[in-house]
């Protein structure tokens, strides 16, 4: 009870003294509270350490939803038991009951107290009601509070309870404002045709080109007649061509000659590519990537996880092995992969036929080699070692070296989940996120709190970071206008 809070039993350590004393009396003194629901603590285990210097109250019954989301193995069990170490090594500062330091704040557990208020619009017994209750009784206690969820209906609840409610929100990522990694500058033609364009000084005279980012010097009358410039420090800019590719497929359009230029280059270690659905991310990174693996033997493996959330209703547990189980969440590989090899095969034709027209003619026998895909088959692909297909779950843990890993559909992914991935990577390798902040299907985010947005902001100015959003649909006529009209 909220009422009878020292007669919860706390551990008896040497720091409670004087020093305690006038902690609490720190405490008694601040009335900011801002309590928080248990999704927020899934969603940023180190949530606690991000409200200044107010007291961070959480209610005693997100402990026991903590404990039941402990011991699941999906990426909420893990981070909930994040948050439950963090909060038994605090205990070593003190008693939670009666509030922690935490290096300028204060964490304290609150107990529900059903003496106060006397009215209560909602089912006490629902335990995010609880969650509510506990705040509405603060707020009766005189108490500052703030309620802060990620959960739309909550806050909604919240305001009617007359509770000021917001969402956690760590960044404050703006879909106007968020980090493109590139510019558009617009010239005369005749800029265009200088090796370095006098335009790219004038770029750095203004601020906030970070390393890495692209210029797009686009004619002024004829925006097909353009430039592509990578800023590498200092003074100096790389003009950017497409990458000398041994199978019959280029970039069409700026922003995915961007893509390609960082996806080749090894010296840029982390990409990330967003955008909307049909504009290529997926393609250009496994085209990049098979092409590295394959045929210039940069990497010995493509790794390609993507996130277990599925698009609407989920049609319940799938027969079958991890890889047959797996196989269904990735089919937008294959899809892609199909692709490709339909325009190697493609231009393998338009070849032999040039060869004929031309009087060239070749034996039956070479005639048939020729025909063959230029790599082998996905199948075959993962037998030989060369491609593996895995969940993100079993990503934890792990150090992959010398590893072109491909991340898709990021954006249904916490920053913690991000940064957990990223941490993986080994000696040689290169990761690559893709994904559309348009879309995302995870319930508790949004365009400023997914983990694709927050990573490019972030891990922007890094010079073994490199990010491009690609703007232009390529995938068909139809896929564009579904995405301007739906």
């Amino acid at each position: 009870m909220l009422g009878s809070i020292d007669k919860v039993g706390c551990k008896n350590n040497h720091l409670i003294g004087e020093a305690r004393i006038m902690a609490q009396k720190e405490i008694d003194a601040k009335k900011k509270v801002y309590v928080l629901d248990t999704n927020v603590l899934v969603h940023d285990p180190y949530a606690i350490y991000n409200f200044g210097d107010a007291i961070v109250g959480i209610p005693a019954v997100v402990l026991e939803q903590l404990d039941k989301f402990k011991r699941e193995g999906s990426p909420r069990g893990r981070t909930t038991r994040d948050v439950i170490r963090l909060l038994d090594s605090l205990r070593d500062r003190g008693c939670l009951g009666k509030g922690v330091s935490l290096d300028g704040g204060t964490l304290r557990v609150f107990f529900l107290d059903e003496r106060m208020p006397p009215t209560f619009p909602f089912k006490i017994r629902m335990e995010d009601n609880e969650i509510l209750f506990t705040a509405v009784s603060l707020k009766h206690k005189g108490y500052d509070v703030v309620f802060v969820s990620k959960d739309l209906n909550a806050r909604v609840k919240a305001d009617t309870l007359g509770i000021p409610s917001q969402d956690y929100i760590k960044e404050d990522v703006s879909e106007d404002r968020f980090y493109k990694g590139w510019v558009r500058v617009r010239v005369s033609a005749v800029q265009l045709k200088k090796e370095f364009p006098e335009e790219l000084k004038h770029v750095l005279e203004e601020p906030g080109l970070e390393l890495n980012e692209f210029v797009l010097l686009e004619s002024q009358h004829n925006p097909f007649n353009y430039r592509v410039f990578r800023y590498l420090g200092g003074t100096t800019f790389k003009p950017v061509y497409d990458p000398l590719i041994k199978w019959p497929l280029k970039a069409r359009n700026p922003q995915q000659l961007m893509a390609l230029d960082l996806l080749f280059d090894t010296s840029v270690q982390l990409v990330s590519l967003i955008g909307p659905a049909g504009t290529g991310k997926t393609f250009l990174a496994l085209l990049a990537g098979l092409h590295q693996v394959l045929l210039d033997d940069e990497y010995q493996r493509l790794l390609v996880s993507r996130p277990v959330v599925p698009l609407g209703r989920d049609i319940g547990y799938l027969p079958g092995t991890l890889e047959e189980k797996l196989r269904s969440w990735m089919l937008p590989i294959y899809d892609n992969l199909d692709f490709i090899m339909h325009a190697t095969r493609v231009g393998q034709h338009f070849e032999e036929v040039q060869a004929e027209m031309r009087g060239r003619r070749v034996k039956k026998k070479k005639e048939k080699e020729k025909r063959k895909p230029s790599f082998p088959s996905l199948d075959e692909l993962i037998l030989q070692g060369k491609l593996s297909l895995e969940a993100i779950t079993y990503m934890r843990g792990r150090s992959i070296p010398y590893q072109y890993i491909l991340i898709d559909e990021v954006q249904n992914l916490t920053s913690h989940e991000v940064k957990t991935l990223v941490s993986r990577v080994g000696v040689g390798s290169k990761m690559i996120l893709t994904g559309d902040p348009y879309q995302i299907d995870s319930p508790y985010l949004d365009f400023s709190s997914n983990g694709l947005v927050v990573a490019a902001e972030r891990f922007k100015g890094q010079y073994l970071f490199g990010s491009v959003y690609l703007e232009t649909s390529e995938r068909s006529a139809l896929s564009q206008l579904a995405g301007e009209l739906l």
